[in-house]
Formats: C-alpha cells, structure tokens, sequence
C-alpha cells in the first residue's frame, strides 16, 4: 500500500506504470536512454494532422534513440470518443504511425493519469500552470528521464526539431 502511495512521486517517468491501447503493461523502463516526446493525442481535432509529423520524426530520429509516445485523450472538445484501440488504428490507417500508442487517459483533474501529473509538475506551462490546454501538448523528456521542455498544440515544425536535435545531442 505504501509503495502505490509514492507511485506519483516517482523519481523519473521510467517509474510510471502505463499500459497498451491494449490494456498491456507497456514497459517505460525499456526506453531509459532515449529522448522521448510524450503527447495527448486526439483523432477529431484541428492538430490531429500533426500525427503524421510526429510520424515523420519517430521515422527520422528513433535510430538515435528516440520515441514518440502518444496518449488518447478525450478530455478537450470530446475530440477522441473512441477506445484507445480504435484509436491506434485509426492512427495506422489514416496517418501511418508506427510510434507507440497507449492507453486513453485523462490528462488533468483529479483522475489524471500519473505521468501527465509529473509531466506537468516538471514543466509548468505559460505563467505557471500546470494544466494541459488542449490536444498535442507535447512534453520532450531527456535521455535521463526528466522534462526538458513543453510545448503547447501549435508548437511543431522547425521549434520542436531544434529542440529535439539538442537533446539527441546530449550525451
């Protein structure tokens, strides 16, 4: 009982326990090393199309170790109604992502999924606040588990490349 207590405190998002779209234990732990971009996804929102972009920088950059890992989330606009395995499929089928899906989670509240509460305790956004806005706010972790920046729904194109070249570069 004690252990589930400090769960949330965990010292890096290694410690987090996620799951599949499955509803599988998906191992964080494998990915200590690599920069990772963590996004809430969503498949009826105005930045969905930006699936395809995080596609094309798994493709470009995951043999210098890094992974995308997106989250369903239907917390903004109703925006993902579907199941989290309706949804990684839609994601294969309309934009050709090959990147880890995982569970539908709630990304503020008091149901928030743990990781997005560290994410956020880590990486404040604009003034302070720690609650996501919208769909595809994006969290770039470092190769040593901690949140190196945030960037909001908008945020994509050349901003988050520089940013994610930089911490690929870090040793």
């Amino acid at each position: 009982m004690l252990v589930k207590a400090f769960r949330g405190l965990a010292m890096t998002i290694y410690e987090q326990d996620c799951y599949t779209h499955q509803g599988k234990p998906f191992n964080l732990r494998a990915l200590r090393g690599q920069v990772l971009l963590v996004v809430n996804v969503a498949s009826q929102c105005g930045f969905t199309p930006q699936l395809k972009e995080l596609e094309g920088l798994y493709q470009r950059y995951r043999d210098r170790g890094f992974t995308v890992l997106g989250f369903p989330c239907n917390q903004f606009g109703r925006q993902s109604p579907e199941s989290a395995e309706a949804f990684c499929a839609f994601g294969e089928q309309q934009f050709g992502v090959s990147f880890p899906l995982l569970e539908k989670v709630k990304v503020n509240g008091s149901d928030a999924h743990p990781l997005f509460v560290q994410l956020k305790r880590e990486a404040p956004g604009i003034l302070g606040t720690k609650a996501v806005k919208w769909n595809f706010t994006k969290f770039l972790v470092g190769r040593d588990g901690k949140v190196i920046a945030r960037f909001g729904p908008k945020d994509h194109g050349l901003t988050l490349r520089l940013a994610l070249e930089a911490a690929l570069d870090k040793e």
